[in-house]
């Protein structure tokens, strides 16, 4: 069994590219690379095909990440039910997501990265640093490399037993 998470964010040149490295790069390192897959997708269609944001590449490689290959694309509704956790970075990802699922079952697997992180404070939404500067994209990865661990530690148990 094959454990499915899908990143998603406002055009995939950003945020999710940041989560989909981290993530990616946390599961390998546990040995669990072959077992959990991990992808990110965008809310809409503006960037499909291209690179993540020389930023976000830059940032990554900064804390010894690579999202060097990444290629946006947006997500695809139909992908559902090969999904087990779809996760948003904002309250208005997570309303687009949760409109496009046919049903509860799918709905239920939209979640907030920041619900994953114990220490979040204040709004569960990571802000998008598009329109800022360099160090904005770092207090970005920063707040994405603390979620993501947090979700991989509450997913561990259950990925550790085979059960996705």
């Amino acid at each position: 069994m094959v454990f499915r998470i899908c990143f998603v964010c406002t055009g995939n040149i950003c945020r999710s590219p940041m989560a989909e490295a981290i993530m990616r790069d946390i599961v390998t390192t546990k040995g669990y690379g072959s077992i959990v897959s991990v992808t990110s997708a965008a809310t809409g269609d503006w960037h499909v095909g291209e690179r993540a944001d020389p930023r976000t590449i830059a940032a990554l490689d900064a804390h010894g990440h690579d999202a060097t290959r990444h290629r946006a694309r947006q997500f695809d509704p139909t992908w559902y039910p090969e999904l087990d956790l779809v996760v948003a970075f904002d309250r208005g990802h997570e309303r687009i997501l949760r409109q496009w699922a046919s049903n509860d079952a799918d709905r239920s697997k939209v979640q907030l990265l920041m619900s994953f992180d114990p220490e979040a404070s204040g709004t569960m939404d990571v802000p998008d640093p598009y329109y800022s500067d360099a160090a904005m994209f770092d207090t970005v990865l920063l707040a994405i490399e603390r979620a993501c661990a947090s979700l991989f530690r509450q997913l561990e148990p259950a990925i550790r037993q085979g059960v996705p």
